[in-house]
């Protein structure tokens, strides 16, 4: 089975180990003392980097595995991948 976001992967690993990087930066931060303001701007921003490999993710797979259950006719693949997609939704929500 391939993935929707099979095509960019070593770009969304490239961008993964940057966060890993800033969060990485953080733990530094910490470590001497950096002022607080400082260390939250930087979470934020670990946060938002976040968020945009799931926004990518999430548009993947509406794009190509939802869109693929639903034309392929089977009602069950179909009703499985619109549920997955709406809870997946509600999670991403709940973080907000």
């Amino acid at each position: 089975m391939t993935h929707g976001y099979a095509y960019e992967k070593d770009a969304l690993i490239r961008r993964l180990r940057r966060i890993e990087g800033q969060v990485r930066g953080l733990e530094r931060m910490v470590a001497d003392d950096r002022y607080c303001i400082d260390i939250l701007t930087q979470i934020a921003a670990v946060r938002t980097a976040l968020d945009q490999v799931g926004a990518r993710l999430l548009e993947d797979h509406v794009t190509h595995c939802v869109s693929d259950a639903i034309a392929s006719g089977d009602e069950r693949a179909a009703e499985e991948k619109t549920s997955e997609l709406l809870a997946t939704v509600q999670r991403f929500m709940k973080t907000r």
